[in-house]
């Protein structure tokens, strides 16, 4: 069973979805689609001349984050395939379904609506990854997880001992990355960008009024607009992999 497509889903609470849109479609070079659901919770970032692969939903409780969103062909085989490895089904809406990996990630399998084309690289950056942030007595069994729901990914170790990486096959525009935390709390997920140099797109994210929270050897942690942390990551926005350094 494989994947068709990819969603990287932007959660923020109600009254912050309208600022979080705004600076995210800033960011990505995108112009939002018209409301929807029940409560106009939904909007898409669409990308002129490739299919979105982004997506933002105002959350009526919590404080917000990232979910990933998995287009598919079944979508009750897919969900059916998650819970033999231990998802548990939250809601089952027509056509779709939200589920909740073993440490409590969720994430939702939607149709294949026929998307292919990845939106280009936006001034210097792409936003193509969801960073699982796990607890040590999770992070295991979430590896297990991810590893064993894309089969035809590719799952490996990261660059440290605390990461590990989900990369999907070409052409789909959002791969996961998994984080060991050093203490126990919930699990949790954020976005992270692909930046060519993070100086120039984090000095750009900080005309649209983000904050650096933090600085790294090869990734910067932003606070954006609406309150939500992402982080700026030194890979090739093109491949998603390691940016090579100089010297």
């Amino acid at each position: 069973m494989s994947i068709r497509w990819t969603y990287a889903f932007i959660d923020r609470p109600a009254p912050q979805a309208g600022p979080a849109a705004e600076f995210w479609t800033a960011v990505t070079g995108t112009r939002l689609s018209e409301v929807r659901g029940d409560d106009g919770e939904f909007v898409t970032l669409l990308a002129d001349g490739a299919d979105a692969c982004v997506k933002l939903q105002g959350v009526a409780s919590g404080g917000g984050g990232a979910h990933l969103d998995f287009s598919v062909d079944d979508v009750p085989e897919f969900v059916a395939h998650a819970s033999r490895l231990g998802a548990e089904t939250v809601g089952e809406h027509e056509g779709w379904a939200v589920l909740r990996s073993p440490a409590g990630q969720l994430f939702c399998a939607v149709p294949w609506r026929g998307e292919s084309v990845r939106p280009p690289v936006v001034r210097g950056s792409r936003l193509d990854q969801v960073c699982l942030d796990l607890p040590p007595s999770g992070y295991d069994a979430e590896v297990a997880f991810w590893s064993g729901l894309l089969p035809d990914w590719d799952s490996a170790p990261g660059s440290l001992p605390e990461f590990h990486v989900v990369r999907p096959p070409a052409g789909l525009p959002v791969r996961i990355l998994l984080q060991r935390l050093e203490e126990e709390r919930p699990a949790a997920a954020h976005l992270d960008l692909a930046c060519a140099d993070i100086g120039a797109v984090r000095a750009l994210h900080e005309e649209l009024g983000a904050v650096c929270v933090a600085v790294f050897d090869n990734w910067t942690v932003m606070r954006h607009p609406a309150g939500g942390t992402y982080c700026l990551t030194g890979r090739d926005p093109e491949t998603g992999g390691l940016a090579r350094r100089s010297g």
